[in-house]
């Protein structure tokens, strides 16, 4: 039987910001938002979704699998009563803190003002700006977790694994990768593919749910249209990451 909070304890914690949190390792693998008794919902939809439902995300999957195993996810609420305005702030914050959560959407924000090294800080505030609507057909993707600084390793890091539409996005003339809201690199995608090990051999298991791309470096114009020397910082707002890691432009 799920847990509930009474209407009691309800009111009192207002808005909250939640953890759903492994037993078997300590690890938290979601983060959210809510009132009521929103932070035990996702036990009741992985404990009444059929096995073969497309809606079994990854976070359903491991709730099923702590389940399976005879113990019970542990709910944290990290901070509650708070402030209308403050809520999506204070996930996002969290969100952040953790890498590695089964969300499937970043925090409201991360993409353009989360974490950050203070020559990052720098950078996305003295670089260059994109001030005027582009006109290719672009798929912005907001790389978080960027490690490396050649071309190839940015290359490998934009092109796997996204909730993304594939004809939507095979459509584009190039794929930008973006770091904290600082355009980086620009490339063409010549295929796009479900992110299974056939298609990518380098993944170490298949993402049904996700796709990838197969392709090369823009032209170096393209390159130093969208990134320039050293990046260049997104100041259009409809060109911005909000909570999504893809942005389609002109698509």
């Amino acid at each position: 039987m799920s847990e509930t909070f009474s209407e009691t304890v309800a009111k009192e914690l207002g808005n909250y910001v939640y953890r759903l949190v492994d037993p078997r390792n300590g690890e938290t693998f979601y983060v959210g938002k809510g009132k009521g008794n929103r932070v035990f919902a996702h036990m009741v939809a992985a404990l009444t979704l059929e096995d073969d439902e497309d809606e079994v995300s990854t976070k359903l999957s491991r709730i099923r699998e702590i389940t399976r195993s005879g113990l019970d996810v542990l709910h944290v609420i990290h901070r509650h009563g708070i402030p209308d305005r403050a809520i999506f702030e204070v996930e996002a914050a969290l969100i952040d803190a953790y890498p590695g959560l089964e969300n499937i959407a970043g925090g409201r924000g991360s993409g353009d003002r989360g974490p950050m090294h203070a020559h990052q800080i720098k950078d996305k505030y003295d670089l260059p700006q994109i001030e005027t609507e582009p006109e290719h057909k672009l798929v912005l993707i907001n790389i978080n977790r960027f490690t490396g600084a050649s071309p190839e390793e940015i290359y490998e890091q934009t092109r796997l694994a996204w909730r993304i539409d594939r004809h939507k996005a095979s459509r584009a003339d190039y794929i930008l990768s973006v770091i904290r809201g600082v355009v980086i690199d620009a490339f063409v995608a010549d295929e796009w593919l479900v992110a299974t090990r056939e298609n990518f051999p380098q993944l170490t298991e298949s993402i049904p749910s996700r796709s990838g791309f197969n392709g090369n470096l823009a032209p170096d114009e393209i390159r130093e249209l969208y990134a320039g020397e050293r990046g260049k910082r997104i100041a259009l707002n409809a060109l911005k990451h909000v909570q999504n890691p893809v942005r389609y432009w002109n698509l």
